[in-house]
């Protein structure tokens, strides 16, 4: 009879309750036992972890894992912290869940590559999307024709994200925090496997993209981008265009739309649900099962089953993140659209029309100023044109 597998959890609040979560019936299964929890913000007496229990707590990475023997790591960290932890893990022995991003920087990208390589362990980034089975779905439609020729890939998201969002953690809405990278975007983070999913299903995720077109405006008091679109060129030559915004009056699902010389596919890759759309013919959806990360690693530990989500598969979006590091920095919205409102105790920056725009960007593969003069950089070679290729000789 196989024990259960040590796990640490790093990082136990804001995301790192979910991770608690959906631990639970992994422990209540006999798979993983949660050995110890890490965070420099230890539990309170009064923490049940999400029903967890009390569980041993530590406050230094290298301690929690001398302790704990975990075999696997979840990391659930800001973003300019998950390299030097993931080596620590590695260095323990430890296989790794990684959250997205992968890392902060396309170098800090090759370095953690080359250390899971050398370790000899797994490691699994969680980008959530790419196990959804609705992405085989879309890919075999794609490759049967089903709706012609591929012309593009499009992809809004609108969601509404207050002062409280970014007070959660100095590193919030940052581009670099006491003189290291994070490019906590809303193109990096929130709407990350928006980015990457698009990016899967051209196949050429594990590619650096030929080039990277972006628009990133702010529209709260904050160093990175909250409203963005970005072109990426896939190494394939196909158009990616992701329009998002942290600035909507309402959250909505994001949607990614393939677009074809016969018709469309939309795929809401938060909810595993895809439609497609034929020229002539009524639409059909359809909705799909997803596997787990989490599983998914355990399955690869112990049964040897290929990854899902390995660096490898987040070279071409690192690319993207990379594109933004080393963008000029965003420019405010243009003042005539944005309000400022008062919300349960915080502010809410509105962008007036930008759940209309996000969309229109994603059905028609343009930028902003190529929909709206209003929203055209004061200076559009230095802030619209950000080519990895250019970039990164």
């Amino acid at each position: 009879m196989n024990l259960p597998l040590p796990v640490l959890l790093v990082g136990i609040h804001g995301h790192g309750r979910s991770h608690l979560r959906k631990l639970l019936p992994l422990v209540e299964s006999g798979a993983v036992r949660l050995a110890g929890v890490c965070d420099t913000d230890p539990p309170g007496p009064d923490d049940s972890l999400e029903g967890h229990g009390p569980v041993p707590a530590f406050t230094d990475l290298d301690q929690a894992l001398e302790a704990t023997k975990a075999q696997v790591t979840i990391v659930v960290t800001p973003i300019h912290t998950h390299l030097p932890l993931a080596r620590t893990a590695l260095q323990h022995g430890s296989h790794l869940l990684l959250e997205k991003p992968t890392t902060a920087t396309l170098a800090e990208f090759e370095e953690l590559t080359q250390a899971v390589a050398g370790s000899g362990l797994a490691c699994q980034v969680g980008f959530q999307s790419l196990g959804s089975h609705a992405l085989e779905k879309v890919r075999s439609l794609m490759a049967d024709g089903a709706i012609g020729t591929v012309q593009g890939i499009g992809g809004h998201g609108a969601w509404a994200r207050t002062s409280h969002y970014y007070a959660r953690a100095p590193w919030a809405g940052r581009r670099r925090l006491r003189g290291r990278d994070v490019v906590d975007g809303a193109l990096t983070n929130p709407f990350a496997h928006a980015v990457a999913t698009a990016l899967a299903l051209t196949g050429t995720h594990e590619q650096e993209p030929d080039a990277v077109e972006l628009e990133l405006y702010r529209a709260g008091p904050i160093e990175a981008d909250d409203t963005s679109c970005v072109r990426v060129h896939a190494a394939n030559g196909t158009p990616i265009t992701i329009a998002v915004s942290l600035c909507a009056p309402v959250s909505t699902p994001p949607r990614l739309i393939v677009h074809g010389d016969r018709g469309s596919i939309e795929l809401d890759y938060t909810l595993d649900r895809l439609t497609l759309h034929r020229d002539g013919q009524e639409p059909v959806t359809t909705t799909h099962q997803r596997t787990g990360l989490m599983e998914n690693l355990l399955a690869h530990v112990g049964q040897g089953e290929p990854l899902l989500v390995p660096p490898s598969v987040t070279r071409a979006f690192t690319h993207v993140v990379e594109a933004v590091r080393l963008a000029p920095d965003p420019v405010p919205v243009p003042q005539e659209l944005h309000t400022v409102q008062d919300i349960f105790g915080g502010t809410h920056d509105l962008v007036t029309g930008i759940s209309e725009l996000v969309q229109r960007s994603a059905k028609t593969l343009s930028l902003f100023s190529e929909l709206d003069p209003a929203w055209k950089p004061a200076t559009r070679e230095d802030s619209v044109h950000a080519s990895v290729v250019e970039e990164n000789p």
